[in-house]
């Protein structure tokens, strides 16, 4: 007689399966990379993205619904399912799965709901001081969960590429700034950048914060090279993307950044790919 499948097991598959679909619903080209993670590294992946995607939907997305009150009940289900080890909502419980299995530490969550709450009533930065606070809890501390699933409990390698992971999340946020600056600025009322005022955004502007991304990225660049190889790929891709997108904004004239969402074509996507790989095959690295 066939053993019959433990009920939790296929629960956990499921929970997974809803946060790897949520990935390729969302973000395409992120899916397309996280193919090349290693399948436990990518299924822990998808859980991580799976949890942020569905904050970040709340607060930018949820405009007929009442946000913060959904915010909290995703805070306090969350809450719940850390404590009980199990959620009926598949995402919930597939991330803290994730969490325990990985040790992600509890202060990286609640700064990325800080930042969630602060899209909720915060719409513009009066200081670097302020927005770096914004970027660490949307942003560094996604990268920094992904390292601790990168790093699979190597507490060594963790810390000595922290600071790496920090400024890559730092990098793609920026990124995503700039290149959701109508979406933000003219349609949720939110600006990102320090004192920033679309009506003053020109050339000069454009390439100050453009100069600013560009630190994060080569600081970045030295952590991806001693990433374990069962991760390295995807983020290299990652990397190359984000890279690839703002060059494209920098060749962009300043005031048509402001009026169009700047994208990299699907043909581009898969010659960037194929470079990426040629190059990781032939141990040229990044």
């Amino acid at each position: 007689m066939q053993k019959k499948e433990n009920s939790i097991e296929k629960y956990n598959e499921l929970a997974f399966l809803i946060s790897k679909e949520t990935t390729k619903k969302y973000s395409t080209s992120f899916y397309s990379a996280s193919k090349f993670f290693d399948s436990k590294t990518r299924k822990a992946i998808h859980s991580v993205y799976g949890f942020v995607r569905l904050a970040d939907e709340i607060v930018d997305t949820f405009h007929d619904y009442d946000k913060k009150a959904l915010l909290e009940k995703l805070k306090k289900d969350y809450s719940i399912a850390y404590d009980l080890g199990i959620s009926a909502n598949p995402i919930l419980h597939s991330f803290q799965i994730t969490v325990k299995e990985y040790n992600i530490p509890n202060e990286y969550i609640e700064n990325f709901l800080k930042s969630m709450s602060a899209d909720l009533e915060k719409k513009e930065y009066k200081t670097k001081e302020e927005a770096n606070d914004y970027i660490y809890g949307s942003a560094d501390v996604v990268g920094l969960m992904c390292l601790k699933i990168f790093c699979k409990n190597n507490n060594e390698l963790f810390n000595r590429l922290y600071n790496p992971a920090m400024r890559l999340g730092s990098a793609f946020q920026k990124v995503n700034f700039l290149r959701d600056l109508k979406e933000d600025v003219l349609n949720l009322g939110r600006t990102y950048f320090v004192d920033f005022k679309i009506e003053k955004f020109d050339e000069v502007n454009k390439l100050e914060l453009i100069k600013d991304i560009e630190d994060d990225f080569k600081e970045a660049k030295l952590g991806i090279k001693e990433l374990p190889k069962g991760s390295q790929l995807a983020v290299i891709i990652a990397y190359k993307y984000y890279l690839c997108l703002l060059n494209k904004i920098k060749q962009t004239p300043a005031n048509k950044v402001i009026e169009k969402r700047i994208r990299v074509s699907d043909s581009s996507k898969l010659l960037l790919l194929f470079n990426a790989l040629i190059k990781y095959k032939i141990k040229q690295g990044i």
